[in-house]
């Protein structure tokens, strides 16, 4: 299905021309605001569920635990090493990539008060796969605005165009490797971490298409 094997991030008429462009068309920016804001909310959904959260927050508690520090510290240092892989694959850094870090967090820490928590396994799972289809979909609206994709979406679409694999696929490879260096780290692993594992890769795929595809109408 061509919803699942998107190789490239898709240009639309609302897309930037330029990642490090610093005046955006207002439709752009709002687009990627939405974009980033589900992400968030989805990122709070599978923290809610408690069954286990997203590879990059398992390693940023495995980092967290390992070198002593909060996790928010941790998130931040982690960021800062995955930017640096940026540099062999000549990824750009622009406005998104500021934004992703502030209204992701801001997000989560707005929604998750007022999010239930049920003591049904199979709804938190049912939670768990809703929240990774909102990180997907609000990955693929801000990936094509093309303001500069955040640290980790970086990483995967620099990988993608060096490698010319699917974008699933380099994605769900990314998250594995992350999950289980979070693991070794002492970072807590769940049912949520292996759906968001094994679904995030499939949902930015289908993110990407349905986007361009509403994009066109």
């Amino acid at each position: 299905m061509r919803l699942f094997t998107v190789r490239s991030v898709p240009i639309t008429s609302w897309s930037s021309h330029d990642p490090f462009n610093l005046r955006p068309n207002p439709k752009t920016l709002l687009l990627l605001t939405i974009g980033l804001l589900l992400f968030g909310a989805g990122e709070a959904l599978l923290i809610a569920g408690g069954i286990g959260v997203s590879p990059w927050t398992v390693i940023a508690q495995g980092v967290g635990i390992t070198v002593g520090i909060g996790i928010g510290a941790a998130t931040l240092a982690v960021s800062l090493v995955v930017l640096l892989f940026w540099i062999p694959l000549r990824q750009r850094i622009g406005i998104g990539t500021v934004l992703n870090a502030i209204i992701i967090s801001v997000t989560i820490e707005f929604l998750l008060p007022y999010l239930p928590a049920f003591e049904s396994t199979s709804v938190n799972i049912l939670q768990a796969c809703v929240g990774t289809i909102v990180v997907g979909l609000g990955s693929g609206i801000y990936l094509i605005a093309n303001l500069g994709p955040g640290p980790r979406d970086g990483l995967m679409t620099g990988l993608q165009r060096v490698s010319g694999a699917p974008v699933a696929s380099v994605r769900a490879a990314i998250e594995l490797i992350v999950v289980l260096g979070g693991w070794l780290l002492g970072g807590t692993v769940g049912i949520g971490t292996l759906i968001f594992a094994f679904g995030i890769g499939p949902a930015v795929s289908a993110g990407l298409f349905i986007t361009a595809r509403c994009s066109r109408k």
